[in-house]
């Protein structure tokens, strides 16, 4: 760890060192989902990509609050300040009150996360159980003369801000040529200009989910929520603020504005976002019919999928792309991580077959050094990956008697894979983990092995044909070697 962390800050558009405000302690908020339907590939990646920057964190040393937060009410259709609110709506449509709907897949994209290996965050805040601290916000915004009422509502007031401070610093979105072009829709609606965002939004008669506030029985605007929970749980100044890039405009350029008009300053030190997900080129959605769940890919029941697909595929295959950019989901693209994954899993597992010898005709330390440069590299883990392929290809080296490794090698191996490969980047073995009978199950096929080496000892091949064609029907694929016999089940 010679090198230090790297982080790629989205404000500055740079790669700058890492510093914690308050060292070893690190503040990181995430935005999590808003809670109206089973989690999707989309929902997978942010989960993933700030696991690993949570893993890492705590790998180098610091403490980390982890706060992911649970959009549970103000965030209407279409991103906007008007319509129905997504939870609601759902609700509506099938007769149960809007928190059933929320716990409801709140337990499914729990249960996701879960069978992704992502590690719960510290603190998982509702924005619903919020409110009084979002009222506060508002009165402070209000107070310091960023906003205004109007019937009822409460809005953001963009241009005022931008005389003072730069709202479109976060995007590098050109706000005076958009206050330019809405000028005209002064005094025909609620807003006095339509880039002035909801920070309280007064509740029709049919709106379900409302609080009662000095304006109006009403809800929260979608932004304040994570500005309100970030500061109650990590302060006005916190280390990291992550997300999806198609949150950049509006919701965290909003934030930005929202953090500073209320407190004269900043809040966040390092802006993070990762890149979409995108199937034959295209964003997913489900007007496009290309809208893939978690639970379709775990089980295969999706008409442009060809099979079913591990939970640690799907975070393989989404760990081999850097972060910051596209990932391009196909058929292909999923069998060929699967095969990779399977590749390091068996090399991992034949470690156990290694020979010792006096001398190393490997560098195995470098590779350990390599991994570590490349997590400092602003957490490039398809580099990482091919370190792990490189030290797989040692592996089998070894056992095809072209590699010599001392014992110390070997232990370097399993060090390097241990660290890299499950503790840091969260792989691990779906056939093992979370299944106590695997040892018995392991022991069975190596008996039933050996009763087909006696039987080929003893010159019996119907028996020795058949144990070997019945395992192969399963899926098992045996090899014999020199001193006996090695097996894989196949998926």
């Amino acid at each position: 760890m010679e090198k230090q962390f790297l982080i790629y800050n989205t404000l500055d558009r740079k790669k700058k060192v890492f510093e914690p405000i308050h060292p070893p302690l690190v503040g990181l908020y995430v935005c999590g989902p808003t809670v109206y339907g089973d989690p999707h590939l989309g929902h997978a990646r942010p989960a993933i990509t700030f696991d690993i920057l949570f893993r890492y964190l705590t790998h180098l040393g610091y403490k980390v609050r982890y706060v992911r937060n649970i959009t549970d009410v103000g965030h209407l259709e279409n991103d906007a300040d008007e319509g129905e609110d997504k939870v609601a709506k759902k609700a509506r449509l099938e007769q149960v009150e809007p928190m059933e709907i929320v716990q409801y897949y709140l337990n499914r994209y729990r249960k996701a996360m879960d069978a992704l290996n992502v590690l719960p965050p510290s603190i998982e805040p509702h924005a619903s159980g919020h409110i009084i601290e979002q009222i506060q916000l508002v009165k402070d915004i209000l107070e310091k003369g960023y906003a205004y009422e109007s019937e009822g509502s409460v809005y953001f007031d963009v241009e005022k801000y931008n005389k003072d401070y730069h709202y479109g610093k976060l995007s590098g979105r050109n706000i005076e040529e958009l206050l330019n072009t809405t000028r005209d829709l002064d005094g025909q609606q609620e807003k006095r200009n339509s880039v002035d965002f909801a920070l309280w939004k007064k509740a029709s008669l049919e709106h379900i989910m409302r609080w009662p506030s000095p304006w109006s029985d009403g809800f929260p605007g979608w932004h304040l929520e994570c500005t309100a929970m970030s500061k109650k749980y990590l302060g006005e100044t916190f280390d990291i603020h992550g997300g999806g890039m198609d949150l950049i405009f509006p919701h965290h350029e909003c934030e930005i504005a929202q953090s500073v008009a209320s407190t004269g300053h900043e809040g966040v030190r390092y802006w993070m976002h990762n890149n979409m997900i995108t199937i034959n080129g295209q964003k997913m959605g489900k007007s496009l019919g290309n809208f893939i769940t978690l639970e379709e890919f775990f089980t295969g029941n999706h008409t442009i999928l060809t099979q079913a697909y591990s939970p640690m595929t799907i975070r393989f295959f989404i760990l081999q792309a850097q972060y910051r950019s596209t990932v391009d989901f196909s058929n292909e693209a999923l069998q060929a991580s699967e095969k990779g994954l399977s590749r390091l899993m068996e090399a991992y597992d034949n470690i156990k077959n290694l020979k010792t010898s006096q001398q190393s005709s490997a560098d195995v330390k470098v590779l350990k050094t390599k991994c570590y440069e490349a997590m400092n590299d602003d957490l490039n883990t398809p580099i990482v990956i091919s370190y792990l392929f490189e030290a797989a290809k040692i592996i089998n080296s070894n056992i095809a008697g072209q590699t010599n490794l001392t014992q110390e090698d070997i232990t370097e191996l399993k060090s390097l894979f241990q660290l890299f490969l499950f503790d840091l980047l969260g792989m691990k073995d779906e056939l093992k983990d979370g299944n106590a009978s695997y040892d018995s199950f392991a022991k069975a096929i190596d008996m039933l092995l050996e009763m087909r080496m006696q039987a080929k000892a003893n010159k019996d091949w119907a028996t020795s044909d058949k144990i070997r064609n019945e395992l192969t029907a399963l899926g098992f694929e045996i090899k014999d070697t020199k001193d006996g016999f090695e097996w894989k089940l196949n998926k």
